[in-house]
């Protein structure tokens, strides 16, 4: 009779408008950061009111306690900034780590399935408007890149890295909606291709090297092949950019190695604090080294320990680390025990394809670009549960 009675009652409102608003921020953060950052606020404070009328339970992995430290190190480091109205406009993008808990409260394995498919259904629907926008509006050169909706070709191409991990994982390791998968990567491979974006393709290359990897080494054979059909296919133009990447002729790439200057300059300045979140760009000069440096001013260091150290000192680098370990050694352990094991390789790609990409960008300071990633390495916790009717909302804390 119990049993029967919870089947019978109703659904949780809260708990729908919560799951709802999570599915719209995994789905038009890519077209809009606005209406993402709306959907999440409202996604919080379902969250919020389930937490305080004792209808969910706090549920997250371990690897948010670590989040919570680094936020409190960027605190400090805030508490130091030359400019402390700057740098506490980009605290707030902390906020972004409740996607965590949001996402092990709101989904269990059935919404995974859904939420995954919500992704990479909007993803292929945003590969498709940056390649017309390459096509026939002629966003095919350096100063005109395709980008989708968003606002800049970085966070466009970085999106479509993620969800290429995602949905090859899903048709390596997955048990539904593969043919799907398959059919949308060629597009969002051309899209990331297209955006003239080095850093997103060699990202794409490593998760995708990942998860061939773990499925089995032999199929590693494979990307060499890919590889050469893609140079034969691609535009000329397409082609030249990426071999770009490896002469020191190209003015963006001797910048890269200039960034390396000076974000060893800033952190030699301030090694435990930094020069204080949001603070590259507005002290850029002073660090500046004129006999290698290109630009006169960069927005950040394009890379992402070296963004962290320089701005938030070697403490938040070190937590920062420590994060990137303890989600890895926890992925791999769900991956080996064999349950759930797409959702587990689709988040060991996410955090392939931002390190190696993570190397020429700052993604991580990307707000779109952390949503979808937090949320993919939360997902292998999220579905984990096996609990009675989510209806019941008798959410576990992870222990990971």
């Amino acid at each position: 009779m119990p049993d029967t009675a919870a089947a019978a009652a109703p659904p949780d409102r809260l708990e729908q408008a919560g799951l709802a608003a999570l599915f719209g921020v995994a789905a038009v953060l890519q077209f809009s950061i606005a209406a993402a950052e709306a959907l999440l606020a409202l996604s919080i404070v379902c969250w919020i009111g389930l937490l305080v009328t004792g209808r969910a339970r706090f549920a997250a992995p371990r690897f948010f306690l670590i989040l919570i430290a680094y936020a409190i190190v960027t605190l400090i480091s805030t508490a130091f900034s030359p400019d402390h109205r700057a740098s506490l406009f980009v605290c707030k993008q902390m906020v972004l780590f409740l996607l965590v808990p949001l996402t092990c409260t709101f989904v269990d394995e059935r919404r995974g399935a859904v939420l995954v498919t919500v992704i990479v259904t909007f993803a292929a629907i945003s590969a498709a408007l940056g390649i017309f926008e390459y096509g026939i509006l002629h966003f095919d050169n350096l100063h005109r890149r395709i980008q989708g909706t968003l606002g800049h070709y970085m966070t466009y191409s970085g999106l479509l890295m993620l969800v290429i991990g995602v949905a090859l994982a899903r048709v390596l390791f997955g048990k539904s909606e593969r043919t799907w998968s398959a059919l949308v990567i060629p597009a969002l491979a051309v899209a990331v291709a297209l955006s003239f974006t080095r850093s997103a393709t060699i990202g794409a290359c490593a998760a995708a090297a990942l998860l061939l990897s773990l499925k089995d080494f032999r199929l590693l054979a494979a990307l060499p092949i890919l590889a050469a059909i893609a140079v034969a296919v691609a535009p000329a133009q397409v082609t030249a950019r990426f071999t770009s990447t490896f002469s020191m002729n190209d003015p963006t790439t001797r910048d890269r190695v200039a960034m390396l200057r000076e974000g060893e300059h800033m952190i030699e300045a301030h090694p435990l604090v930094g020069i204080g979140p949001n603070m590259v760009e507005k002290l850029y000069a002073e660090y500046r080294d004129p006999e290698y440096a290109v630009e006169t001013v960069n927005p950040h260091l394009h890379n992402v320990p070296l963004q962290i150290a320089a701005e938030r000192g070697l403490p938040a680098l070190a937590i920062w680390v420590w994060f990137i370990v303890a989600v890895v050694l926890d992925l791999g352990r769900r991956f080996r025990a064999g349950d759930h094991r797409f959702y587990a390789a689709a988040g060991l790609a996410a955090v392939a394809s931002m390190l190696a990409a993570g190397m020429f960008e700052y993604n991580f300071g990307d707000s779109e670009f952390l949503m979808l990633f937090l949320i993919l390495i939360s997902l292998p916790f999220a579905v984990a549960h096996r609990t009675a009717p989510r209806r019941s909302m008798r959410a576990v804390t992870h222990a990971t």
